[in-house]
């Protein structure tokens, strides 16, 4: 079950397993109180989310990690994105009235590709996830089994004839789609579905 929280620029999501839950996504920093409203409306607690994935290390994706790792919320690395945590830092240094802290990866846990579908079994969670290249280097997304992909700020399918010389886009959506996706979500567009490909 996925359940779409927006309580600012960013759409999260948080996906509910058979046996945990784990949140794809934050907003920006500042927005905890905001956060906390929208899951509350959803008859979620905090304590029911148990990881948190990032589709990527851009600031309006990662601005509540510290905070919810605090609340003892896992925060899972993608071997792609180790390199890629600290990117958002010198934006929020600019914002000292976010009180930002930087994420302690020592706390994360690195997950690897080919181990990603077996972890989020034991989450009682059917899928997968892969990676993308052309939003950013550190870009991945979540597959389900049901067809819902969760895929971040990756340019939407209908824009792709407009990117034609865009060979790592093209790349991505030739990925995605050979999986036969029927949802697709987005961080900041509307969702899709898709009847055919």
């Amino acid at each position: 079950m996925v359940i779409k929280l927006r309580y600012g620029n960013t759409n999260t999501f948080l996906i509910r397993g058979t046996n945990a839950s784990i949140l794809i996504d934050t907003d920006y920093a500042g927005t905890l109180s905001a956060f906390c409203k929208a899951i509350k409306s959803q008859g979620i607690r905090l304590s029911d989310i148990n990881y948190l994935l990032a589709t990527h290390y851009h600031p309006d994706h990662i601005g509540l990690v510290s905070e919810l790792m605090a609340q003892g919320i896992k925060l899972i690395i993608m071997e792609s994105q180790t390199g890629y945590v600290h990117y958002s830092d010198h934006i929020f240094a600019r914002e000292p009235h976010l009180a930002y802290k930087p994420i302690d990866e020592s706390k994360a846990i690195a997950l690897k590709f080919e181990d990603a579908s077996s972890f989020l079994e034991s989450l009682g969670i059917s899928g997968n996830i892969g990676k993308t290249k052309s939003h950013s280097e550190d870009s991945i997304y979540v597959a389900l089994s049901d067809g819902t992909f969760i895929l971040g700020d990756l340019e939407p399918l209908e824009y792709l004839e407009a990117y034609s010389d865009n060979a790592a886009l093209k790349d991505d959506w030739e990925e995605i789609l050979s999986q036969k996706p029927k949802l697709l979500l987005y961080s900041h567009a509307n969702e899709k579905n898709i009847t055919r490909v």
